[in-house]
């Protein structure tokens, strides 16, 4: 979710290979795991999920409301994921009542937003005084490179910079969990660079006859299992990287939150109060 007008995704959300493979990335199953891992003993009732894209971390529910700045994102997620609601809404202005979520969740979406605090500040009234905040953000800003540019990032995380945002829009940190480790940095990396090389020398598209089309789909399923078994042996190598390395050196972090007391107080002080 962007709150820019140039979304570099849009282009990737209309490209049908993109959206074939994106739900095969090692990267996004581990967040994809580590987020419904958080969830696996909690009593939910109704979660939003902001930013979600084409890819959500939250599939284990159909009490689920799904968000993205992006039409176009939200239109692909409906169509390939029927669980839930699908809400075309900006993170900083979510079209919902206050208090009315047992848990939201906001993976990879805060770097994105030019006013994070704004986003966050919405995560915290629409939650319940007893709900849950899980968010996942990039660590270390001594890791900004070529492949956050790439995505469009405004920032990196410390941890203690992240738990100081998060308190002071009323919400208390409560366990943080590593996700990705340094290996998956260098692996983005050369990542982003063999696409943008890619990128330079592809042949412009052309219209393909029937038979043509045969062969692409063949072709693209062919693909489609060697990328998913590559990503899912190559996951496990991350994984192990992710679980030895000290937290300092993690990539992605995973922070689970709760309102403050204060705050958890004021609001059932108000919906007690008499009318």
């Amino acid at each position: 979710m962007k709150d820019t007008g140039s979304n570099r995704f849009e282009v990737f959300f209309e490209e049908d290979k993109y959206t074939l493979l994106k739900n095969y990335l090692y990267n996004y199953i581990l967040r994809k795991r580590a987020v419904e891992n958080s969830l696996k003993y909690e009593k939910i009732d109704i979660v939003l999920e902001v930013g979600s894209g084409i890819s959500p971390v939250m599939t284990k529910t159909h009490h689920i409301i799904y968000t993205d700045l992006s039409f176009t994102a939200i239109n692909v997620l409906r169509q390939i994921h029927k669980k839930g609601w699908h809400v075309v809404a900006d993170g900083t202005r979510l079209p919902f009542k206050a208090n009315v979520f047992s848990h939201t969740i906001c993976s990879e979406v805060l770097e994105h937003i030019r006013d994070d605090g704004a986003a966050i500040q919405e995560l915290e009234r629409v939650l319940r005084p007893a709900g849950h905040l899980i968010i996942t953000f990039p660590h270390r800003k001594m890791y900004f490179g070529i492949d956050d540019r790439f995505v469009e990032h405004y920032r990196r995380y410390e941890i203690l910079e992240m738990e100081n945002k998060l308190k002071e829009y009323g919400l208390k940190p409560i366990s943080i969990k590593k996700i990705l480790g340094p290996l998956e940095k260098v692996t983005m990396c050369v990542v982003v660079i063999c696409f943008s090389m890619i990128q330079k020398f592809r042949p412009q598209k052309h219209k393909t006859g029937q038979t043509e089309k045969i062969q692409n789909n063949k072709l693209m399923k062919l693909i489609r299992f060697l990328f998913k078994w590559a990503n899912r042996l190559y996951m496990i190598i991350v994984w192990l990287d992710a679980k030895i390395m000290p937290r300092i050196f993690s990539t992605v972090l995973l922070m689970e939150c709760t309102l403050q007391d204060k705050l958890k107080q004021k609001v059932i002080n108000k919906r007690n109060s008499p009318i």
